[in-house]
């Protein structure tokens, strides 16, 4: 009989860490993870390091220090044009902690979840964690780009569903959803009341919206909407590695949360808050120059890549991946295996509940020379695979 919980046994591990995890001592080109090569920008790191000198390391209020909470409501009013009070914002370890809290707050076990993938994997197994039973929607690629097929996903959002789930920008494919889109979406959910967690993260690296970042739910939300936004620091401003994220909520939930977080983590460190209070105040350059670098990637990634026979493309819209495939691979862990011992790291499709083979993920936020030497790997691995297929 075993120790472990049946909802840990259900749950997946990562594929992304499975293949990383056989890589250790390897010469290898990693872009398996998604994150920039590049430090937190130095202002931040000071700002967290003051804090760390002035003996910032106490036990904050579970939602967040005041200024902090503050500074989000006050960014995501200026970004989206709305107005969001600090009193509708919570403050995480981290954008995941953000959605497992967030989840935690509104599934019960047995609860139907809708997800729509791809999708960091993330999103699928912590609803699993809780008991929930998880269905998957599917993006489709058409014409070199993926997109949401609207009318059928509404469907599959029948009055017994509690949740709706997707990340836009979307990891790994680049997707971003329509605003109007997001508009049908909302009506029909609010007609039903069913949940929506939008996971935002990537919404300051869009290539082609209208403005400074990508549509977002808030801005059509309106009071009493059962609507929740989760965002982090780690992405715009290079922050990876503080694990810092925030989340917005309808009254109804946020009475819930202060518990939830107690519970989880308690709060996050002061000091790491306070380096994300100057991140949204002073980073705003950092994020725009993020984005600008991550497109001039996209570009000359597609370039070079576009040049490989058997190579399948699509072109991400915005976030920090070009997902794409390789033609005639039978077994994508067996070819991100071969890839690794070639020297390159690539994240495989499967990870993030894909179902066909030959799907793989490259980080774009590294140096371009980098980059073209990944190219050159992956170059030197097809030339020695046979025409007829590959692993």
């Amino acid at each position: 009989m075993t120790l472990a919980s049946r909802r840990a046994q259900i749950v997946e591990s990562s594929r992304i860490r499975e293949v990383s995890d056989a890589a250790m001592g390897r010469d290898v080109l990693a872009f398996w993870f998604g994150e920039s090569d590049l430090p937190t920008p130095e202002f931040i790191r000071e700002a967290g390091m003051k804090a760390l000198a002035e003996g910032r390391t106490f036990y904050t209020q579970n939602l967040g220090l005041p200024a902090l909470r503050e500074a989000v409501a006050g960014y995501v009013s200026d970004l989206h044009r709305i107005a969001l009070r600090p009193e509708s914002v919570a403050v995480s370890s981290s954008g995941v902690s953000a959605l497992m809290i967030s989840m935690q707050a509104i599934l019960d076990p047995g609860d139907r979840t809708v997800v729509v993938t791809p999708v960091w994997p993330n999103l699928v197994q912590i609803p699993r964690v809780l008991g929930a039973d998880v269905e998957t929607f599917r993006l489709e690629p058409k014409n070199g780009v993926w997109s949401l097929d609207l009318d059928r996903l509404i469907e599959r959002l029948t009055p017994d569903t509690r949740l709706l789930l997707f990340n836009s920008p979307n990891n790994p494919t680049g997707w971003r959803i329509e605003a109007a889109q997001q508009k049908a979406l909302l009506e029909h959910c609010r007609r039903l009341g069913i949940w929506i967690i939008a996971d935002d993260v990537y919404e300051r690296l869009a290539f082609d919206a209208p403005g400074r970042a990508a549509p977002s739910m808030l801005q059509i939300a309106e009071a009493g909407d059962r609507v929740v936004s989760v965002n982090s620091f780690s992405k715009a401003w290079s922050m990876t590695g503080w694990r810092l994220g925030w989340l917005t909520a309808p009254e109804e939930l946020m009475g819930q949360l202060p518990k939830l977080v107690e519970y989880n983590t308690s709060c996050a460190p002061e000091f790491v808050q306070i380096a994300g209070l100057t991140a949204l105040t002073q980073g705003e350059a950092a994020a725009e120059a993020a984005r600008d670098r991550l497109k001039v990637n996209r570009d000359l990634l597609i370039g070079a890549l576009s040049e490989l026979d058997g190579v399948e493309l699509t072109t991400p819209r915005a976030a920090m991946y070009l997902f794409f495939r390789l033609a005639g691979v039978s077994d994508t862990m067996a070819t991100a295996r071969r890839l690794v011992e070639a020297g390159l790291g690539l994240a495989p499709g499967l990870a993030f509940d894909v179902d066909e083979e030959g799907w793989f993920r490259w980080c774009l936020a590294s140096d371009p020379e980098r980059l073209m030497r990944g190219v050159d790997r992956l170059t030197t691995y097809l030339a020695g695979q046979p025409k007829a297929g590959r692993v």
